[in-house]
């Protein structure tokens, strides 16, 4: 068994610190690292591994998902899907409480349902929702205006955290309410005990969870570390036991070699993350579809997987991930040709070329910052003189690109198991929302598009939708508010003796209430 101290403030938590083990009743502590900087710990309104890792451990949801994409009882011990898909009712577990010690109720769902509606960046994956009935206290009833074929998953941890309405309820903006990080109350595996913004997450045990026995886990420890180095000697060392989302290679192979560590890909099944660069298309210089296909044919995806990745990635084509059962291969992918993107660099009068920005996520440098100094490199080459815009931290970059303060970005962007969760929101026009980060920042606007996301959303029939993403897609691949470059190759780092490590469809954005160590 793992056991590691409590440790509060910034010094106690610097990396390759020595802990001093105290006497633990059972389960000890487990100590995750990275570089992810969440601005706030409420999951029903901000997307992103950042909240969701925290967020999925302090809140419960009504479903949870097993590694085979099965929904699973979690706050709701059983479920029913009406026969005309316009609604679903939830009969929730008795007995369970929040940390505060309320009592959980159909009020409290219907309430968290329409606030996650209402501000999550997804505008698509409760947009069907009317409203949601509470008969009694322990059903919920959610009303449909038309059948929604991912509203179970949707039901996940990381997408439909219950928050307490007795908290949340009392009229202040949810979005930046003070309990969002300061004494966050939720219904998960574990409490929150302290949040030190940039520097650490510090979770004990939820003694009173409703699922009994659990959580095996005495403490997590969430450990921000921003200097990539420090990351990997902390895993080495072993003062650290888990490091989530590692997507770069030379991290992926130098942790291999550590004889202590499991290194595994498992565990984002569901996530679907894709790595590209997009454009935001209300720009003066970006508007012309001439000018972001040019910039498309002057890129070679191929070199940046195999080179700057060391083939790790894999090539991405289109918005929806390869590996899906909707992706469309038969489209425009724009092949590297800069004969053919000066050609159209000069249609659009941009003969003499132009200067522009890139931005790029701070932390993995493999997979963001590399390819965005490529970016400069290769555009040059059709006269496109590319400034490199670094950002200090990771909510500086958000505020930029969900302010639509950008030309170009990288971004990772997660498909979130179905498209109508995590594809959907960059492309429907109402959901260019200013502020909002992984929304329409692209201000991509297309009412065929609309269409086709919208009749898919309610065509239960797979065929069906499988037909209207593929043209979806090629409107996409001919319109190209993005270009895609590749999935990310998310892996996980974990110490062997950790029991019930969480690889499944959701990774660390899932309750490790059965994680443990082994005796």
């Amino acid at each position: 068994m793992k056991l590691v101290p409590c440790l509060l403030g910034a010094a106690a938590i610097a990396v390759g610190a020595l802990y001093t083990p105290p006497v633990w009743a059972d389960g000890g502590t487990l100590v995750i690292v990275s570089s992810q900087v969440p601005r706030h710990l409420n999951g029903a309104v901000q997307s992103g591994i950042a909240t969701a890792v925290p967020s999925t451990q302090i809140f419960a949801s009504p479903l949870r998902y097993d590694e085979n994409w099965e929904p699973q009882p979690y706050l709701a011990e059983s479920w029913e899907v009406a026969e005309d898909g316009l609604s679903v009712t939830l009969n929730l577990v008795k007995g369970a409480t929040f940390h505060d010690g309320e009592p959980i109720t159909s009020e409290d769902v219907a309430f968290s349902i329409m606030t996650t509606k209402e501000n999550h960046p997804f505008k698509s994956m409760f947009a069907p929702v009317e409203g949601v009935d509470t008969p009694d206290a322990q059903t919920a009833v959610i009303r449909l205006s038309q059948p929604h074929p991912a509203l179970l998953l949707s039901l996940s941890p990381a997408l439909a955290p219950v928050l307490p309405k007795h908290i949340y309820g009392d009229g202040q903006d949810v979005a930046s309410h003070p309990r969002n990080s300061t004494d966050v109350v939720g219904s998960g595996p574990f409490m929150l005990q302290e949040f030190t913004a940039g520097e650490a997450i510090v979770l004990k045990k939820n003694p009173n969870f409703f699922i009994d026995g659990r959580p095996k886990l005495d403490e997590i420890l969430i450990r921000i570390v921003k200097d990539p180095s420090a990351l990997l000697i902390s895993m080495q060392n072993g003062d650290a036991d888990m490091y989530p989302f590692m997507a770069g290679s030379q991290e992926i192979r130098r942790l291999q070699e550590a004889d202590h560590l499991t290194i595994t890909d498992q565990g984002y099944a569901a996530v679907g993350p894709i790595n590209w660069l997009a454009f935001n298309t209300k720009s003066e210089k970006l508007s012309d579809v001439r000018v972001r296909q040019a910039i498309s044919y002057a890129i070679d995806r191929e070199f940046i997987t195999k080179a700057l990745h060391r083939g790790v990635s894999t090539v991405q084509r289109g918005p929806i991930i390869e590996s899906s059962p909707f992706f469309e291969a038969d489209i425009e992918t724009y092949d590297v040709d800069l004969d053919k993107a000066q050609a159209l660099m000069a249609e659009a009068g941009f003969a003499d070329g132009m200067d522009l920005t890139i931005d790029y996520i701070p932390g993995p440098k493999e997979q963001q910052q590399s390819v965005a100094e490529y970016m400069k490199s290769q555009l040059g080459k059709i006269g496109i003189n590319v400034t490199v815009r670094a950002a200090p931290d990771f909510p500086t970059w958000a505020g930029r690109v969900g302010g639509h303060d950008f030309e170009m970005t990288m971004d990772v962007v997660f498909n979130w198991g179905d498209p109508v969760i995590g594809v959907h929101r960059t492309y429907l026009c109402d959901n260019i929302r200013q502020g909002v980060i992984w929304s329409n920042t692209q201000s991509y606007c297309n009412d065929q598009v609309d269409q086709l996301l919208n009749d898919a959303a309610i065509e239960l029939d797979q065929d069906k939708r499988k037909a209207m993403y593929s043209e979806f897609q090629q409107i996409i691949a001919q319109d190209v508010p993005i270009y895609f470059i590749n999935a990310t190759p998310y892996h996980t780092a974990y110490d062997k003796r950790l029991q019930n490590a969480p690889t499944g469809i959701w990774g660390a954005m899932h309750p490790m209430d059965r994680v443990e160590w082994s005796e």
